[in-house]
């Protein structure tokens, strides 16, 4: 290579490595820049979520003469809680039979949270007088401590002889829906002394932020079917008529004695009217149950039915 070469050479790696540094050096200034501009949004941001609770504050103390109000209302209307957690698909699940007797004697539901919101809140059950404890009321409460942890707090359950229902490890599961993920489902109540962690309990959250601000939805959820018209229903009561005839002539065919059919027949009948649970008005799924009269049934799949009742 000649010396004018090398010289051009030398040169133009020089104003390589002159401009790797100054690109090195915009992208570090760029880096500085954008680090600047998040922290005056994380500031806004800080700024917009005092702003958003100061607003939620506001409506919730507005809010306050209404939930009053509504639940002077929900006071005429017998078995109104225990309905709305049988129709919650979520609170359904942890529901056993025994559970779901006790909670016909629940009369009040109410939620508080605290005045700065983000500090926790508390549920409060009250329930009339009932056989299996002695406490009118039942409340949970979530805040969160000195070190910022969340915690929780709850009402001892006062039990009466023999009816503790938290101990009853063999309860029946709830019949109402497939829904029912566990044969032996652990009682409801287990959760008022479940402290295990209390920054993401399910239940809690779910009474609070779905059921407390509108349970009429899931209270009047078997009404939603009757919005269909009477037509249906006059359907639904010829088709079950029919299917009830159905029924009996299948039973006549299979034992070869109409009276063996006519008893199977209202064995279901009996099932369905001992286990449905006409306060509750809730929905409920049984094997091969018929149903005539107030009460309804619908065949959602081979051998099984889907029931509901209205409150009478």
């Amino acid at each position: 290579m000649s010396a004018s070469a090398a010289k051009a050479s030398r040169k133009e790696n020089s104003n390589h490595d002159g401009a790797d540094e100054t690109s090195e050096k915009e992208q570090q200034e760029a880096i500085e820049h954008i680090d600047e501009v998040q922290n005056e949004i994380d500031r806004l941001n800080e700024q917009a979520s005092e702003e958003i609770l100061k607003v939620e504050q506001k409506y919730n103390k507005l809010r306050q003469p209404f939930f009053q109000k509504r639940s002077e209302l929900i006071a005429k209307i017998p078995n109104f809680w225990v309905t709305t957690f049988v129709n919650h698909p979520q609170v359904s699940a942890l529901l056993g039979e025994e559970d779901e007797e006790a909670l016909h004697y629940l009369s009040k539901v109410e939620v508080t949270e605290f005045e700065d919101i983000k500090s926790g809140y508390r549920i409060d059950f009250s329930f009339d007088e009932n056989p299996y404890f002695e406490n009118k009321v039942l409340s949970k409460e979530f805040n969160v401590n000195e070190g910022g942890d969340p915690v929780s707090k709850s009402t001892e359950i006062k039990w009466k002889a023999g009816k503790d229902l938290t101990k009853r490890s063999g309860q029946t599961p709830n019949k109402a829906g497939k829904k029912r993920q566990h044969e032996e489902p652990e009682s409801f109540f287990t959760w008022f002394s479940d402290h295990s962690d209390a920054g993401a309990d399910e239940l809690g959250e779910v009474i609070k932020d779905d059921i407390w601000p509108n349970p009429l939805q899931y209270y009047l959820v078997p009404d939603m079917e009757d919005e269909e018209g009477e037509d249906d229903e006059e359907e639904d009561e010829e088709g079950l008529e029919d299917i009830d005839e159905g029924e009996e002539d299948e039973g006549e065919d299979e034992d070869g004695e109409g009276e063996d059919g006519e008893v199977r027949t209202e064995m279901y009948r009996e099932l369905l009217q001992n286990r449905v649970r006409t306060k509750a008005a809730g929905f409920c799924f049984y094997t091969d149950c018929l149903s005539k009269g107030s009460k309804k049934a619908r065949l959602v799949e081979p051998g099984h039915w889907f029931c509901w009742t209205q409150n009478q």
